[in-house]
């Protein structure tokens, strides 16, 4: 039927439309289809991936250990044109990790929840920029700060960087101490575990301030628990037995 439009006081008559008028898709923005931007590899598709990971419903890991093996499936994709992407990722995550345990103010903007998404953005990528971090990571950043997870940064760089130490056939040692550590103490550590046996150490660090002093080492199935905190404890005890 013919459609009728009102001009002023007049209808005017229009042939109808193609019956198909309303069927045809409309064409997608010309970057949708261009693998230069969204095929493997791609700062578009890596952030995709990353998110699928994220958002993933298995529960058989952590948010960090599934960010980090998202990121490094995007590192392996990246080898086939560039052979070195996983140690250049490796090394982004690291300064990073590194920026986080040696600057309070990045540990304080990372773990604020008051600031919006925008906010954070803005702040961590003019970090990122500063320090020369690559895009992969910084999609990871943009991710993260999307789904409010900036905060378990520090944990995804230890998780990516415990996989690649088991790829590479080494061991990690998980150190948790009350003050971050410094480099001769780390030198130190390494020494003693190799001392015992242990070969290719690589440490994951982390901080607990209620621990008070001393460090726990775990590497492998074997916990050594040299704390202060452990010491009063088996202290108490003592005195509880000779009383």
């Amino acid at each position: 039927m013919a459609v009728r439009l009102r001009c002023g006081n007049a209808y005017v008559k229009r042939p109808p439309p193609p019956e198909d008028a309303f069927a045809r898709p409309c064409p997608l923005p010309s970057f949708v289809a261009d693998p230069a931007r969204t095929g493997p590899g791609s700062p578009v598709a890596a952030a995709e991936t990353i998110q699928t990971a994220s958002t993933s419903s298995s529960q058989s890991a952590g948010a960090p250990q599934r960010y980090a093996h998202a990121l490094l499936g995007i590192a392996d994709d990246l080898r086939a044109t560039e052979p070195g992407a996983v140690d250049r990722i490796a090394n982004d995550l690291e300064t990073l990790f590194t920026l986080w345990r040696d600057d309070a103010p990045f540990r304080d903007f990372i773990a604020d929840p008051r600031l919006d998404a925008a906010k954070q953005r803005a702040g961590a990528f003019a970090i990122l920029e500063r320090v020369g971090i690559g895009a992969e990571v910084k999609n990871l950043v943009g991710v993260m700060i999307t789904n409010r997870r900036l905060s378990a940064l520090p944990a995804v760089a230890q998780a990516f960087g415990a996989l690649l130490a088991e790829r590479r056939g080494q061991q990690t040692a998980e150190v948790v101490t009350a003050h971050p550590l410094t480099d001769t103490q780390r030198a130190q550590i390494v020494a003693r575990l190799t001392e015992a046996g242990y070969s290719g150490v690589r440490l994951s660090e982390s901080v607990d301030a209620s621990i008070l002093g001393g460090l726990i080492v775990r590497i492998g199935s074997r916990l050594y628990d040299n704390s202060i905190k452990s010491k009063l404890q088996r202290l108490q005890y003592a005195m509880k037995g000779a009383a």
